[in-house]
């Protein structure tokens, strides 16, 4: 190669690019903005021209020259190569995939380019950094209907099991799904999914097959190879159903042991025995019974079962015993109820230990926590407004579709306070939580979200003494009568806030000493009883006129 000065509006296109799908706008103008300001980086690359013209072609480096002449470039560095065919194949290829990642559909066509030139898969691979398996994912391509290819190098690609299903159909039948699924005007996209389940038909595999080869021709199945299936798996398989079950159920007729029979199957894929048979899960004995039946997936299955043995005819027996009813002793279930109750003592023994001792993220347990509330065990007394708690509503918000834990944090932390709306209540019933209440309500600020409780309706619940006390730092003055007094108050506190000390989240000090105290001291059997609980803290008698010292109303107001 050698490096030349030219002007890029001297240069012409690659008839054959291998870049086909053009740049978005944004790395076009991104591309731009760097040539402004600090030039073309690598040269472009150019050959001269195969038809004996005297000018330049470029072989890689279309978007630079591009963008070179719309920066108003009067001259380029540039490198001229001399054009070696398959080489120069390669080159191109590399040069695109390393810059920019190339459209699949166009990185496909450079690689059945490269194949043309002789080739192999394992050596594109190689050369291009890629695996066996993503080329011939991409080779898949070539039996893609061409308006579907169309689709696709506008960025709108199927998963890698959907091309699978796409490719195995024939061009007819892509042809038909596609009048149904193609996108309408004004949609960018296309439902893969929806045209790889009108394309998918049933494989039966030759590694699930009983029969040989000769039984195979005989039903006219054709093996076609799997690309995708590990390598030292066999990867055969047919789409002809019916001559794979075909071959299957003669192979089982064939080959039927003594005391053997061909069984049908239910809806669930499990085998139907015969009437009053009983099925053996151990060794079966020598006058037990063999059911040969074909699975879900065509591969033939065996069962053993045993019959009941017919009863002995004894002396005095009628003629009309023979055919009295054989019966059957109930099938001991897999687990008894005792056994599923060590279970349970058992998983929960575990589940403790793991709570204690395994690692756990922050945010895996406070979404464990969540959960812990939705359980069926869980009763909770709620304060809501709504009247009851809705735990397992915020729980189910955490789960994914597969039934395990899936959720953002923010989704987690709203349904962390739902459930703590749910279970924390201040209210004077059987919804109160006690202290623990009050403490969460001041280690939170709650006290900001207090309204102005300098109404009607709350003053009239306060005593001569309270009311006068509440008048202490305001411009209000005691009345001779408390309805005179309360009402000078109303008035005073309307554009204002009044909230009493009383009102205030956070305990005295003495009250949650002595709940952490009784808490922490307590064995399993001195705990309190959930009425007992309810009485952690108790701030008078509902119903009771209050009657605090004077200087527990002083004004808290805003």
């Amino acid at each position: 190669m050698k490096l030349i000065t030219i002007d890029p509006r001297a240069l012409k296109p690659n008839p054959d690019p291998m870049r086909r799908t053009p740049a978005t706008p944004q790395a076009d103008a991104l591309l731009l903005a760097t040539i402004k300001a600090v030039g073309i980086v690598q040269p472009p690359i150019i050959s001269p021209q195969q038809d004996g013209g005297n000018g330049y072609t470029i072989q890689y480096g279309h978007r630079r020259v591009t963008q070179a002449v719309a920066a108003e470039l009067a001259e380029i560095d540039v490198l001229v190569a001399d054009p070696e065919e398959d080489k120069d194949a390669l080159r191109a290829v590399v040069e695109n995939v390393a810059r920019e990642a190339m459209n699949p559909v166009d990185l496909w066509r450079s690689i059945e380019r490269l194949v043309a030139l002789g080739w192999t898969e394992e050596s594109i691979a190689i050369a291009l950094a890629q695996s066996v398996r993503q080329v011939r994912k991409l080779r898949l391509l070539a039996n893609v209907l061409p308006a579907m290819l169309d689709q696709m190098t506008r960025g709108d690609m199927p998963s890698e099991q959907q091309l699978r299903v796409i490719a195995a159909a024939g061009d007819e039948e892509q042809a038909e799904v596609w009048k149904k699924h193609k996108p309408k005007k004004g949609q960018p996209t296309v439902s893969w999914g929806e045209v790889a389940r009108a394309l998918t038909r049933s494989r039966m595999y030759a590694r699930d097959a009983s029969f040989d080869d000769d039984l195979a021709k005989a039903y006219g199945l054709v093996w076609q190879e799997d690309l995708f299936a590990p390598a030292d798996e066999d990867s055969r398989y047919t789409t002809d159903v019916d001559a794979f079950l075909g071959a299957q159920h003669e192979w089982m007729a064939n080959h039927l042991p003594k005391r053997g029979a061909i069984v049908e199957v239910n809806d669930w894929g499990q085998p139907k025995l015969p009437a009053k048979a009983e099925r053996v899960y151990g060794k079966p004995g020598k006058s037990d019974c063999t059911g040969m039946y074909l699975d879900r997936s065509g591969t033939v299955q065996t069962v053993a079962y045993r019959m009941p043995k017919p009863e002995k005819k004894t002396k005095g027996s009628s003629a009309g015993d023979d055919d009295a009813a054989v019966v059957v002793a109930k099938p001991r279930p897999d687990v008894t109820r005792k056994g599923h109750e060590m279970i349970g003592d058992i998983r929960t023994d575990a589940l403790h230990e793991a709570l204690v001792r395994a690692p756990i993220e922050d945010d895996t347990l406070l979404a464990l926590l969540v959960l812990a509330f939705a359980g069926q065990n869980v009763s909770i007394a709620s304060g809501h407004a709504d009247g009851y708690a809705k735990p397992a509503i915020h729980a189910a918000r955490l789960l994914g579709d597969d039934g395990k834990l899936a959720f953002d944090r923010e989704a987690l932390q709203q349904a962390a306070r739902g459930v703590l709306v749910d279970v924390l209540s201040c209210r004077e019933n059987r919804s109160d939580s006690g202290v623990v209440a009050r403490i969460a309500g001041d280690a939170i600020g709650a006290d900001n979200f207090l309204p102005n409780m300098g109404t009607e309706d709350f003053l009239s619940c306060l005593s001569r003494i309270a009311l006068e006390a509440t008048c202490e730092g305001t411009s209000v003055l005691p009345r001779p009568r408390v309805k005179e007094t309360r009402a000078a108050l109303v008035k005073h506190f309307a554009e204002g806030r009044f909230v009493p000390p009383a009102a205030l989240f956070a305990p005295a000090a003495d009250a949650i000493t002595a709940w952490a105290e009784r808490h922490a001291s307590a064995d399993e059997d001195e705990l309190e009883t959930p009425d007992q609980a309810s009485g952690d803290f108790d701030d008078g008698d509902a119903g009771d006129e209050i009657d605090e010292p004077a200087g527990a109303y002083a004004v808290a107001a805003e």
